[in-house]
């Protein structure tokens, strides 16, 4: 709506008292005609901002800083064309609310007025004439240097839609587009601009504290509604240019219900808030258990504590360089290339991945916001999303590094960041190996590079630094093939080269083939213009048109193969920087493959023995796709611009290239275990890991993806992997006795995954008042189990307070398997316990050989088993039974069978075919101070137990080590579900006793 019409509403609006008359000004009016101020400087930056891949990104956005303060694109002498007027882009709607008229605008933007420079206008003159008749059979490309610039203003537009646009100035700032064909794949370089009197306000590099996506480049969010254009990812018309044919697309414009409070989409993702960590005080004030035990490395941190930042996430940005075919150079992306797409409220307007936030006093108070549940939003922040600026993870690398292995550093630091930093490594070693024979190691130092400032040492791998910072991203999945015919065809592709080198060394051939050469993330991908995922028929055009990238549907990302591949980890035994043989770290997969939760089929077929009688697959549990009530989620999979849900454009494609489908079982990304501490440090502390705080997306509409992810942990701890109950009590002859029966609701071991995490049981024995008499399992402030004296427990620490020395390492002290527990300085911890190869003598591995090293927490030094004790999940298969399954995946021989056992438990009848634990519990009465009313056990699972970050600050130093000691220092984990470094996952509650 615009012109006469639109003046004579805005004046009966005034007349009739729908509108104050502050409300019905235009905002965006000046005293003065905003036009170009030095004409020669305009002319002197035009060739610098024709070129913005000429440039770093901070230097280019400088020019344009000057360029657009200036007013330089308004020079109408020099070609520059403008619309007619201040146009919406949609409906404005009002509606009556607690009997007051709010309006709210529903347009792609805020109100626009484009400005379009020579180059462009030419362009649209010949491949957009007013006589469609006229029109190319095919659309030439937009010229390199064409720029548009699309100002916008208050909502509606019949507030401004009457004055001369050269005597506004954009109150919503302005989007813009300048041609650089060769520099992307679609070929623009995407920006927004807000008129500031800070000179740094629109400069990405160095980053904002909001650690958000960046305000101008290239491969940016714009192109979720540019790329359902007919061509050239531009809706642009002449008609709606002053002096040219034809009007603009009307829109309902209700504008008597004026409301100027809420920011355009554009200001609010580009005005995110700071990333900014709460202060804390000091370790000793926070937590002075947690002082006391860390003390000789909390002392020893630096004073500067900003150098140990994790570079912004604000510089992950790679997209798709190649303009005409994406290729194996692009074969990895970062997310900001998914997000726009792929998190809800991308557009604006559409709202599909979202559900209503529950009233929450903190997270919630008005009921207004929405919870998240887009692909990028539940992943952004989970482990997965977060894997490479895990600080738990980097610390490990260094002590594998610096202590464990420093002769093969550079190898260990390939093959775990292999996982970790997959993209990064990934698209190292495959922009590598095309030069030289060898693929090329991947080392840590490279998750630290960053563009900025330009030129500096580490700015030729920033790409590479900015994918492994990624984490184990969209790209990485999406691309993963594992069906016996794709693999075969994808063997000889450049992007698989250095994947048969990693599976040669982790899985070789004497001992794994098919799948089982995947294992350790070693799986192949498909080609770089090709994604896959579990739906039929997937809208193409959109993503083709914004990444050269192809949806299609794969049957195989319904099937656990995609997670067995990871979550399968078989390692190097070293010593000395000797192979000894070869191990299994992790085994989360198999042992699902062993339990009643199999689903028996793979990627290329069945499996021996079938599904068992509670199968359901990884993503069943892991990505769910009902409801808590049990219903199937149904949502789009994508936000874009759609033809039929969207306000009308001109050359926009139509329904059946870009209408999407609700599918039904749309599955969340959440991909969570119990891993609170990490999220934790990510909460707290998201400045100095480099993340943002808000969905860069939803924005201020949704609960934070954080929130989400927590409650999804919490919930999976409390109602979801286990139960416990005390199923006897009784006091005979001075002594109490009591049975505790753990039951697991997982499909694999609890706990399972790296063999540090461990869960144990605290059992007390309380007065009439409440108070413990008696405790099996509790712990100090730090979480260190300790006896009734507060004293820790046997084999609870490893090294001497001051990290002099390891605490009797030939004794590999530990708390052994219990069916009967009988003294307070005794626990039930479920956990895997390992050895080093002997300190002398030749050394012998595997899982039959006797332990004659240390406890330790290295990966890469794993010889012998001395406790795994671990719960297994319900029905677990015989030995036998799971050779066949091990041999049927490609692990050759009995040694997954036989890794995936538990160990040093002893004649426990629950360890035959698993589901849970008993244990026993006798008390001697007659030493308690008062009598026994009531027992309660209590079922507690720690991720970084304290055992685990003592080996951490005794074995590695340097920046990830004090990052880390760092965290550990201020976390405030009072009041939160982790409160006193445990999480509590579910009670018995408290049983009477009867006297």
């Amino acid at each position: 709506m615009g012109g006469n019409l639109l003046r004579v509403l805005v004046a009966a609006a005034a007349v009739l008292g729908l509108a104050t008359s502050a409300s019905a000004t235009c905002d965006a009016l000046q005293d003065a005609p905003q036009l170009p101020k030095d004409l020669s400087l305009c002319h002197k930056l035009e060739p610098v901002v024709e070129n913005p891949a000429a440039l770093p990104l901070n230097d280019y956005e400088a020019a344009l800083n000057d360029y657009f303060s200036n007013f330089c694109h308004r020079d109408t002498a020099a070609g520059w064309k403008r619309d007619k007027f201040v146009r919406d882009t949609g409906p404005y709607v009002a509606s009556l609310v607690n009997g007051a008229w709010i309006g709210a605008d529903r347009g792609t933007h805020a109100p626009v007025v484009i400005w379009y420079s020579p180059k462009f206008f030419e362009w649209l003159k010949k491949a957009r004439p007013a006589d469609a008749a006229q029109r190319p059979a095919e659309e030439p490309p937009v010229p390199d240097g064409a720029m548009i610039v699309k100002e916008m203003y208050p909502a509606p537009a019949a507030l401004c839609a009457g004055e001369d646009p050269l005597m506004l100035k954009p109150t919503s700032g302005a989007a813009f587009m300048v041609r650089a064909t060769a520099a992307s794949h679609d070929g623009w370089y995407w920006g927004w601009y807000g008129w500031s009197d800070d000179p740094k306000a629109n400069i990405d590099w160095p980053p904002r504290p909001s650690n958000g996506l960046p305000y101008q480049g290239f491969g940016q969010y714009c192109l979720n509604c540019h790329a359902s254009a007919a061509g050239n990812s531009t809706f642009s018309s002449l008609s709606n240019i002053a002096g040219e044919a034809g009007r603009p697309i009307t829109f309902l414009s209700q504008d008597f219900a004026l409301d100027l409070a809420p920011r355009s989409h554009h200001e609010a993702v580009t005005e995110l808030p700071a990333a900014v960590d709460a202060p804390k005080p000091s370790a000793k004030a926070l937590n002075p258990d947690v002082a006391a035990l860390y003390d000789y490395v909390f002392a020893a941190l630096p004073e500067d504590v900003a150098a140990l930042q994790m570079p912004s996430a604000s510089y992950d940005n790679v997209w798709v360089e190649e303009h005409r075919k994406t290729t194996e150079k692009s074969q990895y992306l970062t997310s900001d290339q998914c997000v726009g797409c792929h998190d809800a409220g991308g557009t604006g307007l559409q709202f599909d991945m979202t559900k209503p936030a529950p009233l929450d006093p903190v997270h919630n108070p008005d009921g207004s916001k929405l919870i998240n549940m887009s692909p990028y939003g539940t992943w952004r922040t989970s482990p997965m999303g977060l894997a490479g600026r895990d600080p738990i993870f980097f610390s490990q690398l260094a002590s594998e590094t610096q202590t464990f292995h420093p002769d093969v550093s550079r190898e260990v630091q390939t093959i775990c960041l292999g996982c970790h930093g997959i993209q990064g490594q990934r698209q190292f070693q495959l922009d590598g190996a095309t030069t030289q024979e060898a693929c090329p190691q991947f080392e840590r130092s490279m998750l630290d590079a960053v563009p900025y400032p330009p030129g500096n040492p580490t700015a030729k791998h920033a790409s590479f630094g900015a994918l492994a910072r990624d984490g184990i991203s969209c790209t990485a999945c999406h691309h993963a093939i594992f069906k016996d015919a794709d693999v075969a065809k994808a063997r000889s592709d450049p992007a698989n080269r250095c994947i048969v080198a990693r599976q040669d060394q982790l899985n070789p051939q004497s001992l794994a083939e098919g799948f089982a050469r995947t294992f350790t993330g070693s799986y192949f991908v498909g080609a770089a213009d090709e994604l896959k995922g579990p739906f039929e028929n997937p809208r193409q055009t959109p993503m083709k048109n914004a990444l050269g990238i192809t949806p299609l549907h794969d049957e195989t990302f319904l099937k656990s193969d995609l997670c067995g591949s990871c979550h399968t980890v078989h390692l190097p035994i070293l010593d000395d920087g000797r192979l000894l043989g070869f191990t299994f770290e992790q085994t989360t997969y198999p042992e699902w493959a062993f339990s009643d939760y199999r689903t028996g089929v793979t990627a290329n077929g069945t499996l021996p023995g079938g599904a068992g009688p509670k199968a359901a697959s990884c993503q069943g549990c892991h990505m769910k796709t009902h409801d808590e009530a049990g219903a199937p989620i149904v949502s789009k999979i994508a936000g874009i611009q759609e033809h039929s849900n969207f306000p009308e454009v001109e050359n926009g494609l139509g329904p059946d290239a870009i209408d999407l489908d609700r599918r039904v079982e749309f599955a969340l990304h959440t991909l969570v275990g119990l891993n609170v501490f990490l999220i934790e440090m990510a909460d707290q502390f998201p400045d100095f890991l480099g993340i943002a705080v808000q969905d860069p997306m939803l924005v201020a509409k949704g609960i934070d993806n954080i929130v989400t992810t927590r409650a999804k942990m919490l919930e999976n701890a409390s109602k979801l992997s286990a139960s416990i109950a005390v199923t006897q009590v009784s006091q005979t002859a001075g002594r109490l006795a009591a049975t505790v029966r753990v039951d697991s609701h997982v499909g694999h071991k609890f706990p399972s995954g790296v063999g540090f995490r461990r869960a144990f049981v605290e059992f007390r024995a309380l007065d009439a008042e409440g108070r413990a008499l008696w405790t099996s399992g509790g712990t100090n402030a730090a979480g260190v189990i300790v006896d009734g004296d507060g004293q820790p427990i046997e084999g609870e620490l490893w090294w001497e307070p001051d990290c002099s020395a390891p605490i009797a390492p030939l004794s590999r002290l530990h708390q052994p398997h219990y069916q009967t527990i009988t003294a307070e300085d005794e626990a039930q911890i479920y956990q895997e316990l390992v050895s080093t190869p002997a300190p002398s003598g030749a050394p012998r591995c595997g899982h039959a050989s006797e332990a004659k090293g240390e406890l330790t927490t290295s990966f890469l030094s794993i010889c012998s088993p001395v406790k795994d004790n671990r719960i297994l999940p319900s029905g677990y298969l015989p030995f036998d039974e799971r050779v066949k399954i091990a041999n049927a995946l490609g692990s050759k021989g009995d040694a997954l069978a036989a890794d995936t056992g538990a160990f040093a438990v002893g004649d426990d009848p629950d360890y035959a075919s698993g589901g849970g634990d008993t244990i026993r519990y006798e008390i001697d009465l007659q030493a308690l101070e008062r009598p026994v009313a009531s027992v309660e056990a209590r079922l507690f699972y720690q991720a970084i137990p304290p055992f685990y970050l003592q080996d951490r600050f005794c074995t590695a130093k340097g920046t990830d080590r004090d990052r880390l000691a760092y965290l550990t220092s201020k976390l405030d984990l009072a009041g939160t579900a982790a409160a006193d470094w445990k999480l509590e996952m579910v009670t018995s509650g408290a049983v009477p006793v009867a006297p």
